[in-house]
């Protein structure tokens, strides 16, 4: 497939998936009522149909979630003006935020109902500057290891045309959601 038949196809997605989340619940926070009794896969699928808030963040930062699987996150951004660093490329901010949101959506999907999970450590590895004449980028993060206490994951940053941009490792700490705040 040759580069503008990807990006093509990643608007075409991205396209598909906003349509659904904006004219379902829109940008917000879900409440512990929406997701009692959910797998953190479930929560992802519901908030990809639109059935779930997504995170406002992803309107400041122009990205958005595309794809989930068991283990697998797929985030899909808009490198833009508003996200350069002084010397005129992507601020680092950037790709580690886009990455943490792979990584740690992730490590969500394996998550049961009522466990959840916090990052405890985030690496990133910037491989090559990023301007916005690159017109998106995905960072895919895959689950390393899930177990009780402990998750681990990695991502990729990666343009249409497979250029690599910048890679991560997480390390998660997971933990029972305290059941006053499952109501």
């Amino acid at each position: 497939m040759t580069m503008e038949e990807t990006l093509a196809r990643w608007l075409a997605e991205e396209k598909t998936v906003m349509a659904r989340m904006e004219a379902g619940a829109g940008a917000g926070v879900a409440t512990p009522a929406q997701i009692a009794g959910k797998t953190g896969l479930e929560t992802m699928q519901a908030m990809l149909a639109g059935n779930l808030p997504y995170p406002p963040m992803a309107r400041t930062l122009d990205f958005m979630l595309v794809e989930v699987g068991d283990g697998s996150a797929v985030f899909q951004g808009s490198p833009g003006a508003a996200h350069l660093n002084p010397m005129g490329t992507v601020h680092g901010g950037w790709f580690a935020t886009l990455l943490d949101s792979a990584v740690g959506c992730a490590v969500h999907t394996r998550m049961p109902a009522g466990r959840a999970y916090t990052t405890a450590e985030l690496s990133v590895n910037i491989v090559k500057a990023l301007t916005p004449k690159v017109a998106r980028v995905r960072a895919e993060g895959r689950i390393i290891h899930s177990g009780r206490q402990l998750a681990t994951a990695e991502g990729r940053l990666v343009g249409p045309d497979g250029t690599l941009y910048a890679h991560a490792t997480t390390t998660c700490l997971v933990f029972e959601v305290p059941a006053q705040s499952r109501a």
